[in-house]
């Protein structure tokens, strides 16, 4: 495979592995929350935790994401077997 297939590839594993990990803090923090607030409790208080549990998964998911990047980074030489995304501008 040549560096353009690899960096397709990885692109599409990472987006679906970063879906993955949003998924699982998303439902993680929904059965957190379902077990800790009453079923009385006010809709708007219903409704903010949740926002809450919403950004946060995207928030944790972006942290964990880079840190997993980062760790394969360090043990892989990423322009050897990627094609770079964004090209470099040239200074003038």
């Amino acid at each position: 495979m040549n560096k353009k297939t690899n960096t397709l590839l990885f692109i599409i594993g990472a987006t679906i592995a970063n879906i993955i990990i949003m998924a699982i803090l998303f439902f993680l923090g929904f059965f957190i929350a379902s077990r800790f607030l009453s079923q009385d409790a006010p809709p708007n208080v219903i409704l903010i935790v949740f926002m809450l549990i919403f950004i946060c998964s995207v928030m944790g998911s972006f942290l964990i994401y880079h840190r997993i990047i980062k760790l394969i980074s360090k043990k892989i030489d990423m322009e050897k077997y990627f094609h770079p995304i964004f090209k470099r501008r040239s200074k003038k």
